[in-house]
């Protein structure tokens, strides 16, 4: 998810309404009739009229059930945050619209939203429906959450099954030992000009929120935080050093990272090199969609190799609890109806529809019994995000921790395209990064 942090600092600053990625509910409405609600949908499908297309049938059904019209917006990830944030300074924005999830904390602090309970809660059926991971994204710890789940995701590891087969790899690799060994296996030189043109693992090394979501996921599998019990940031703690180490060092010294890699900025990118063969591994949230629409068959996939192979609590972490939830505008003219679409797009039977429809995850208890979410690789996502997966910390400045850490990660990769780095290199970028934290909150 993307965090435009410097305007939302901006926001901030001037406290005019708050920070926020969704947006105010009232000024659209005021031109709408009774019966039509206004509707911010995220980019969920393989472009913005691919993600309409497969709402419409649901908002359809709604519409015929409750005489309720829904006037349909899908915005992209890009654009989502910077229309949130006008709209939330004008007041003149949808009624009902999705965020990613870990924006919730910072929405949340703005006021804007309407919290989830009386009403909503109940229209909703209660927090017991909801898988708790994900339900856990709705705010800050100990406060009325803002937000809804409405599409699960974590991360898993995808692997070329035919790229295994013809390096002699039978199982995929269950501890962070094993997947470095098996990357190396798979990185080689196939035109024999001496330089490798097919690499072991590939991934988005430009791509600030991905990075940012390593350095929470590594440190944590190597005993590390990103902040304290206190609220302080720890980006620069020896875990935290230790396991963004790893990560880099995927380039810069195991040499199964392209270095091409450090110009990537879209996971869209690394699925291409998987489905090309240029690389045989990566960690993603969601490609099925992307692997169908290019017909690609030579996939598996496994859980995130851990340190090791039976770890427990905070360090067995695969992922952080991703997904896409859904907020109503607190202001909203045409309220009731909103809570209505609310509660309709989370019941079990859309839960199955739209979740089948985006290859997400349902994030309610019921839906996800549906045969639809049985297969190998749903399964391997589901026991991610229910057993192995932590919220991104649940912190107002979620969106700086994200930008900052996911920035310094991406200089460093830049850095190991065109030369060394070191441990000290990465201590250095890290302490800068939690210096520049520190000094915000």
């Amino acid at each position: 998810m993307k965090n435009p942090l410097k305007v939302l600092s901006a926001l901030t600053a001037t406290a005019a309404l708050a920070l926020g990625m969704t947006a105010c509910g009232g000024g659209d409405n005021t031109q709408a009739s009774s019966d039509t609600i206004t509707y911010w949908a995220s980019d969920q499908g393989n472009s913005l009229d691919d993600t309409a297309a497969k709402l419409k049938p649901s908002l359809d059904r709604f519409t015929e059930k409750t005489g309720v019209k829904v006037k349909l917006e899908v915005i992209g990830w890009t654009d989502l945050y910077n229309r949130i944030l006008t709209a939330v300074t004008s007041g003149d924005g949808p009624d009902v619209l999705n965020i990613g999830n870990t924006w919730a904390v910072t929405l949340q602090e703005t006021g804007a939203f309407e919290p989830v309970e009386g009403e909503l809660l109940d229209a909703i059926g209660g927090k017991d429906r909801f898988l708790q991971t994900s339900w856990s994204t709705g705010g800050a710890e100990g406060k009325t959450p803002t937000s809804i789940p409405l599409y699960g995701l974590a991360y898993n590891m995808y692997y070329n099954t035919k790229m295994f087969k013809e390096a002699g790899i039978e199982k995929p690799p269950v501890t962070w030992e094993e997947f470095v060994a098996d990357a190396k296996k798979l990185t080689k030189d196939t035109n024999g000009d001496g330089k490798p043109d097919q690499w072991g693992f590939t991934a988005a090394g430009a791509s600030v929120s991905a990075n940012s979501h390593q350095a929470f996921i590594r440190g944590l599998q190597n005993g590390g935080t990103l902040f304290d019990k206190d609220g302080k940031p720890t980006f620069d703690s020896d875990p935290q050093v230790a396991g963004v180490k790893q990560w880099v060092d995927l380039m810069a010294v195991d040499k199964v990272m392209s270095p091409s890699d450090a110009e990537l900025s879209q996971g869209a990118q690394k699925v291409d090199n998987l489905i090309n063969g240029k690389a045989a591994m990566m960690f993603d949230q969601s490609p099925l969609k992307n692997f169908a629409a290019r017909d690609f068959k030579d996939w598996g996939v496994a859980p995130v190799p851990m340190m090791t192979a039976y770890a427990t609590g905070d360090r067995a972490t695969q992922s952080h609890v991703a997904g896409i939830n859904l907020s109503v505008f607190k202001n909203s003219k045409n309220k009731a109806n909103a809570i209505k679409l609310a509660a309709f797009l989370t019941s079990d039977e859309e839960q199955v529809a739209l979740n089948k429809a985006y290859s997400s995850l349902p994030v309610v208890t019921e839906a996800s019994k549906d045969a639809a979410f049985q297969t190998e690789e749903v399964k391997a996502k589901n026991d991610a995000l229910a057993n192995h997966s932590l919220p991104m910390p649940l912190i107002a400045k979620e969106g700086q921790m994200e930008t900052l850490t996911g920035t310094a990660i991406k200089n460093l990769f830049a850095k190991a395209a065109t030369g060394t780095v070191s441990e000290d290199d990465i201590k250095a970028a890290l302490k800068d990064a939690n210096n520049q934290m520190a000094a915000a909150q």
